[in-house]
């Protein structure tokens, strides 16, 4: 696909040009990465979805350098989440600072948000829930994949950022075609309680800081206060660290 077709479908869906161009950005750059199930085919789920308000605009509701609390208000969680972090980086906290963005989905490629977060210099951590897909074998589904991504920000400009869900398969894999949705199951084979918990654990923790039912997603900033990025790669001399391209 395009980037002028992409944009034009995205823009005629309601959004704005510079909404349009977000979401392209945010579909280009996974697939860059191999990740074509958070890539172009989301366009055309967008195109299917219902639920969203192109036209809307995500509020704050609190604010405090240590906390902040966002509402998407309508608008769709890719767009929500990116003001979001693009407002952290704006404006960074003195030393750390929660953010929670309610009534927030689909939100993708949670690394990113990690990576612009990293490019402005703090340190990131990202989760958002999903609807119920992964739950013990033969029992009920109990958590969304969840996943979860850090990004250190580095001074040789190569951020590390690791992303990862806690599906052995992505939702965003069944919906572009590459699995079917019985292998959307908690990775780690007969470890599968390792993820399981993993999953169930940061639904509860986002869970347990809305203040109304529904998908949300969660950032905790950071000022870093030293720079391992160099260090560390420097003992893996042409090792791929998560995050590089």
């Amino acid at each position: 696909m395009t980037r002028e077709e992409g944009l034009s479908r995205l823009e005629a869906l309601g959004f704005r040009h510079g909404d349009a161009e977000m979401l392209w950005e945010h579909f280009a750059d996974a697939e860059q990465r191999g990740k074509k199930g958070h890539g172009y085919s989301r366009i055309r789920w967008l195109e299917r979805l219902e639920g969203f308000d192109p036209a809307a605009r995500p509020v704050e509701r609190v604010e405090s350098d240590g906390y902040w609390r966002w509402h998407a208000n309508g608008t769709i969680g890719y767009l929500a989440l990116r003001r979001a972090a693009h407002a952290c980086g704006e404006r960074p906290p003195g030393q750390a600072r929660l953010v929670v963005v309610e009534r927030c989905f689909p939100t993708g490629m949670l690394g990113h948000y990690a990576r612009l977060l990293a490019a402005s210099g703090l340190v990131a951590v990202v989760t958002a829930t999903s609807p119920a897909r992964l739950g013990p074998p033969g029992g009920p589904k109990l958590a969304g994949t969840n996943p979860l991504a850090v990004g250190i920000p580095s001074s040789d400009g190569q951020p590390v950022v690791v992303d990862v869900s806690m599906g052995a398969v992505t939702w965003g894999d069944v919906i572009a075609g590459l699995a079917e949705e019985g292998d959307l199951v908690p990775f780690g084979g007969e470890q599968w309680h390792k993820a399981f918990a993993l999953a169930l654990g940061l639904q509860l923790l986002v869970d347990s800081l809305v203040t109304e039912p529904g998908h949300a997603a969660l950032l905790l900033v950071a000022r870093p206060e030293s720079d391992p990025v160099p260090a560390l790669r420097e003992l893996a001399p042409g090792v791929r660290l998560p995050g590089d391209s």
